[in-house]
């Protein structure tokens, strides 16, 4: 179903600051014909071949995507980057031990020796962008189902970024935007030795914990730091000793004038999914089923996880990846359904279809073109609501509740091949004409079998890096069992009926601790084991694999059951956005996030989020001290920051006034994927790194609410503070370039040259 996000507050919601915040996540490519003058009214001082530009120097330049799931920025001439504490999160989880716990004291590289690796993590930078609507459009015709269109899409992209990407290691791809009706080429750099620098304590990073999180006011200090290395050629390369730190392109200079009410702000980054074209029936569909559904089924993985966790050390360490995830949208699907109730977003929705039904009724060719799109609409939503909340528990509760579902499912598919292949081999040699080419097929065939029995052990290792027995058998029974409760048997797989409810009775939990005792995919010495002599026999009556497989395969094959529906879908929403904007010409509309970096500006703001109360745009170390509860994880402060704040030692970080600020808000639009996104004021100066958004516009991804939109932005003197004072790393703030008021022109726009500057 679709990502929903909506908010359209109404009555004393609606009060607010007089600046009213700017829609839109718009690419860069585009920002000179759409946005550029109303940024230079709002105070932006750089041309927009400073912001992007393919041939100089440009703000792009310093902005990263981070591992697919985050930005970062580089803020430094040695690649130091800037991202979140969450985003860093498992990186930092990796490392730590109950003996180095970095998760509970932080870490910090004195020196680049120090600095660690981390397998898998990469970043890419933008090279360019480019607009091939034509060129992929020129093979769809109007009789094209939306899976041929994506078909085609898929296979002219594809052809596109080979063609672009051809000689070099850069990463190429096509995406499409407005939902099919725009495509568009990205070329990218990538860099594959990522080492961690420093993070702050969770009792920093993560200060508040899950009650703060989406909330203002808030006092975390929610930024971590990595280091991007280079073959010494300065070309991309995997972690070497050898290697040395990126000399960049740009990076950020980093001001601490600090920020007050109404300043400029420019948020760069890579947004991942927005959905501010979502029907009226797609809102009721998340409010009735999908988002309570999901609700329910992580409450109790949660509570699960959290007993195992409390009573140990090092199963907290483990855990604490899946755990911070998993709460993540936990609340976040809390507050999404509260904001969409209370402030009526399905009629919102509703008006702007019956406008724009109203709008193609009145013209003949345009009741042709888009008489059947809120039909489509309606009956796609229509086909799929009696299968939502039972495949919310398929994938939230069967699937990715438990890991050991996906890890016997991985195991299947490599160990289904080891046993074809194993058992073909006969038959390949009895069909082969000399002996010479029956020895080359079992050859062949034990070759086969052992790069798959290598592949098996490798992922066994892989998963049993994080992986907690207890916690998973416990989630087994427990969210298989609520899977089993709360849907019917047609809906959910036989497995629970034909074994569960028949051998054991209906009693998960002996099940569960059936697989304790016995199963190969929940004790990775009996895996090794197995792997070293694999028996098909043995492997058939493995429990857990034949749960998993049907688990997987309900869920493949409901794609198929739905393919109508999902046509459906696909095409209303295709011509649903098609007709909008042509419908409102002189509206500027920015395509949906989908992982492509974007610009999004507006200003720093305060805000009344409902009747009597007032936000104030900033936040200090006084609030921290505050909310302190020694005896809530959530709100412990650190000995040091204490000390720091008792004698208000805040160096040259503190503002006019002698606080030391924490966090800021600002209207910027922003969704997941901006985390860790540089807050970057009018001279193109580093001001803050963005981390969240706040609780009453949870929904803004569906319908944007332009009065309370609301950035949470960790302070950069807040983030220098930590590092200097309190954590004595003060040669990483030696790295960057600091500026003050009387050296903006000269940090800032002289260091990105125009074009014409350099010819």
């Amino acid at each position: 179903m679709k990502k929903i996000l909506a908010i359209f507050l109404v009555g004393a919601l609606s009060l607010g600051t007089k600046v009213k915040a700017d829609e839109g996540m718009w690419l860069l490519s585009l920002i000179s014909q759409l946005n550029y003058a109303d940024m230079q009214a709002k105070g932006l001082k750089l041309t927009p071949e400073q912001l992007y530009s393919i041939n100089n120097a440009s703000m792009k330049d310093a902005i990263v995507s981070l591992g697919g799931f985050c930005t970062g920025e580089i803020i430094s001439g040695e690649g130091l980057m800037l991202t979140n504490h969450h985003c860093g999160f498992d990186a930092i989880r990796t490392h730590s031990t109950v003996e180095n716990d970095y998760l509970t004291d932080g870490f910090w590289a004195m020196n680049r020796a120090e600095e660690k690796s981390n397998d898998g993590l990469y970043v890419r930078i933008l090279l360019r962008m480019e607009d091939v609507t034509d060129k992929v459009m020129a093979e769809m015709t109007d009789e094209m189902s939306e899976t041929e269109r994506a078909s085609v899409a898929k296979k002219i992209g594809a052809a596109l970024a080979e063609e672009a990407t051809k000689g070099t290691k850069n990463k190429g791809l096509v995406k499409n935007f407005f939902h099919g009706n725009e495509y568009y080429l990205f070329i990218y750099e990538q860099f594959d030795d990522v080492r961690l620098v420093g993070a702050p304590p969770s009792s920093v990073g993560k200060y508040g914990g899950d009650t703060d999180n989406w909330m203002w006011p808030r006092h975390t200090g929610d930024f971590s730091m990595f280091r991007i290395y280079t073959a010494p050629d300065g070309s991309s390369a995997a972690y070497a000793e050898e290697n040395i730190p990126l000399n960049p392109r740009h990076h950020l200079p980093v001001s601490i004038d600090g920020v007050k009410d109404g300043d400029f702000t420019m948020v760069f980054g890579f947004p991942g999914s927005t959905d501010r074209y979502l029907s009226s029936h797609g809102v009721q569909q998340a409010i009735d089923k999908y988002n309570p559904t999901t609700v329910e089924i992580r409450d109790l993985k949660l509570a699960t996880m959290r007993t195992y966790m409390e009573a140990d050390d090092a199963t907290r360490i483990l855990l604490a990846s899946n755990y911070a995830q998993t709460a993540n949208y936990w609340k976040y699907y809390i507050g999404q359904t509260e904001q969409l109730k209370n402030n009526g977003v399905y009629d919102k929705k509703k008006a702007i279809e019956d406008e724009f039904i109203s709008w193609v009724n009145a013209d003949a060719a345009r009741k042709a073109t888009y008489g059947e799109t809120l039909d489509l609409l309606a009956k796609g939503y229509a086909s799929t609501d009696p299968t939502v909340v039972s495949g919310r528990y398929l994938f939230e509760a069967g699937i990715i509740g438990p890991q050991s579902t996906v890890y016997a499912w991985r195991m299947d598919r490599i160990m289904g091949m080891y046993f074809e292949t194993k058992n073909g081999i006969k038959a390949a040699q009895k069909a082969a004409e000399t002996d010479e080419e029956k020895e080359k097929v079992a050859s062949d065939a034990a070759t086969k079998m052992e790069r798959l029995l290598g592949a098996a052990q490798a992922q066994t290792e892989e998963h049993f890096g994080e992986y907690h027995q207890a916690t998973d058998v416990a989630l087994i029974a427990n969210l298989w069992e609520m899977y089993y409760k709360n849907t019917s048997s047609e809906q959910q797989p036989s497995f629970f009926t034909n074994v569960i409810a028949k051998k054991y009775k209906g009693d998960f939990t002996a099940f569960a601790n059936g697989l304790v005792e016995k199963s190969i995919f929940v004790d990775k010495t009996r895996m090794m084991e197995f792997l070293a002599e694999p028996n098909e026999k043995a492997y058939s009556k493995e429990e857990l694999n034949v749960a998993s497989a049907e688990m997987l395969g309900m869920y493949f094959a409901s794609e198929e059951a739905n393919a109508e529906a999902g046509q459906n879908l696909d095409k209303g929403y295709r011509l649903l956005t098609a007709g909008l904007r042509e419908m409102n010409p002189d509206k500027k509309y920015a395509p949906d996030a989908n992982s492509t970096i974007r610009m999004t500006y507006g200003t720093v703001g305060s805000y009344y989020p409902k009747d009597g109360v007032f936000y104030d745009y900033y936040t200090t170390i006084e609030g921290i001290m505050q909310k302190e509860d020694p005896n809530n994880d959530e709100f412990v402060v650190p000995a040091k920051l204490k000390e720091l704040y008792m004698n208000k030692d805040y160096g040259q970080y503190a503002n006019t006034d002698g606080q030391m600020p924490v966090c800021f808000i600002s209207n910027n639009d922003i969704t997941g994927g901006n985390s860790g996104s540089p807050v970057i004021n009018g001279n193109g100066e580093l001001i803050g790194c963005a981390f969240d958004g706040n609780w009453e516009a949870m929904s803004g991804d569906v319908f944007f609410e332009t009065k309370l939109q609301r950035t949470i932005s960790v302070d950069i003197r807040y983030v220098l503070f930590i590092i200097d004072k309190y954590a004595g790393a003060g040669h990483l703030v030696d790295e960057m370039t600091l500026v003050k008021t009387a050296s903006v022109k000269k940090a800032s726009v002289e260091e990105m040259p125009t074009e014409e500057a350099t010819n």
